[in-house]
């Protein structure tokens, strides 16, 4: 039986998350703004843009690279995993807010929030 004081970590809105998709096969990170039986929109980049953004982010470089907002919908679904830091790996989240000192999620909407996203 599980105690009311331990929180087990769940994907729900507002998560950052890494999503599978399949057909085509891709993978995307971002912040999770809606999950429903349709399927998720989330504010975010491609996996393979992630590296860039964090460099150009810390740098304090000129924005060429910027998080959209995408809905995939759930047939395309293979996994979604919570961007987690591990004991070896930082997740994104954390090593974005460790390298800018900035909240991750405030730089992916930008000006708005998550009720404007949505």
């Amino acid at each position: 039986m599980m105690s009311d004081d331990f929180a087990v970590p769940s994907v729900d809105e507002g998560s950052l998350v890494v999503l599978h998709c399949a057909n085509p096969k891709e993978k995307h990170w971002g912040l999770l703004i809606k999950m429903d039986e349709l399927g998720v929109v989330v504010r975010g980049l491609d996996l393979e843009s992630v590296e860039d953004w964090l460099a150009q982010e810390r740098g304090g470089s000129e924005a060429l690279i910027s998080p959209s907002t995408f809905f995939i919908p759930t047939h395309r679904l293979v996994r979604i995993d919570l961007d987690e830091s591990g004991p070896v790996v930082a997740g994104y989240g954390d090593r974005f807010s460790r390298d800018c000192d900035r909240d991750v999620r405030l730089a992916l909407l930008g000006d708005g929030d998550i009720e404007d996203a949505n």
